[in-house]
C-alpha cells in the first residue's frame, strides 16, 4: 500500500522523482493518467490491470457514456519508466490535462500514488476543510 505525503520539484521537462521508498514498486515501470480531482495518478502495471479489470467489468458498452468512461480510461493512460534519479517523465499530454506547477506533492493512495500540484492541492484541502466546517453536525445515537 501506498501511503504518506511527499514534496518534490518538477523539472523543466516535466519530470518526478518517486519516493525513494517506493522505487523498487516502479522498477519494471508505470502507468500514469490523469486523475479526475485534477491529479496525476501513477500505477504499478499491477494495480493498472487490476482498475482496468474492474471498469471493464462496471461500464456497460451498449452506452456512450460507458464506451466514452472506458476510452478515456485507456487512450488517456501512458507507461513510464524510472530515470537513473528515480524519477519519471511526465508525458506532455498529461500534462496539458493536468498542469503541474513546480513544486508537486506525492501521496499515497492505496493502491497507487497521486501527484499534485501543491498551490492545487493546498486550495483543494482549504475548500474541502472550509466545506466541512459549514456543514452542519451529525449527530451519532
Amino acid at each position: 500500500m501506498f501511503i504518506g505525503t511527499y514534496e518534490h520539484a518538477v523539472d523543466d521537462r516535466g519530470r518526478v522523482a518517486v519516493p525513494a521508498l517506493y522505487r523498487v514498486e516502479f522498477a519494471a515501470g508505470g502507468i500514469v493518467r490523469p486523475g479526475p480531482d485534477g491529479c496525476v495518478e501513477l500505477h504499478t502495471q499491477a494495480d493498472f490491470n487490476r482498475r482496468a479489470e474492474a471498469l471493464s467489468g462496471e461500464v456497460t458498452l451498449r452506452t456512450q457514456a460507458g464506451r466514452d468512461e472506458l476510452r478515456d480510461f485507456f487512450a488517456d493512460a501512458y507507461p513510464v519508466e524510472l530515470d537513473r534519479q528515480g524519477r519519471i517523465l511526465v508525458p506532455q499530454a498529461v500534462r496539458a490535462l493536468v498542469p503541474l506547477e513546480q513544486r508537486v506533492l506525492v501521496r499515497g493512495c492505496g493502491g497507487h500514488l497521486e501527484i499534485w500540484g501543491r498551490a492545487h492541492h493546498d486550495a483543494r484541502q482549504r475548500a474541502r476543510r472550509e466545506a466541512q466546517a459549514a456543514a452542519p453536525a451529525t449527530s451519532v445515537a
